[in-house]
């Protein structure tokens, strides 16, 4: 069997490897030996295709590997939906307890209860929203 057959069989093996494991370095290594694969298919002897491998990996390793994590590992820029309210301060517009009331959370109106059961929270207050139940708003006084 020819020796870039060989490379080419090795890369599609990592090639397929990579899909299952989703780590971005089988194939980059999968990609050095498609380029070993063009050098064996030139001619070239065994050991300037390792050497090829080598280099190829380790540029894609130590170079394109670490930018591509920080692409796919970036935070989420900007809350949406219900956990934008989350950590927003919010009006009390009739008692809450542990068991009910309402508030004001930028312009809406949603029914409350105090995240610690035990406190009662009197109208006209200001509370954080630590947690979103549902359509209940969680809320703590401020101090």
């Amino acid at each position: 069997m020819e020796e870039w057959v060989i490379w080419i069989i090795l890369a599609v093996v990592l090639g397929v490897a990579e899909i299952f494991t989703l780590t971005a370095s089988l194939g980059l290594l999968g990609a050095a030996a498609l380029l070993t694969a063009a050098t064996a298919a030139l001619g070239l002897p065994i050991p300037l295709q390792l050497l090829v491998f080598t280099l190829s990996s380790a540029a894609g390793l130590l170079v394109i590997r670490p930018v591509a994590m920080r692409h796919i590992r970036q935070p989420q820029l900007q809350r949406f939906g219900v956990e934008a309210l989350v950590g927003k301060s919010a009006y009390v517009i009739s008692e809450v307890t542990g068991r009910d009331g309402r508030v004001r959370i930028g312009g809406e109106e949603w029914s409350a209860r105090a995240y610690d059961e035990t406190l009662v929270i009197p109208t006209g207050a200001t509370v954080d929203v630590i947690e979103i139940e549902g359509a209940t708003a969680l809320v703590y006084p401020r101090e």
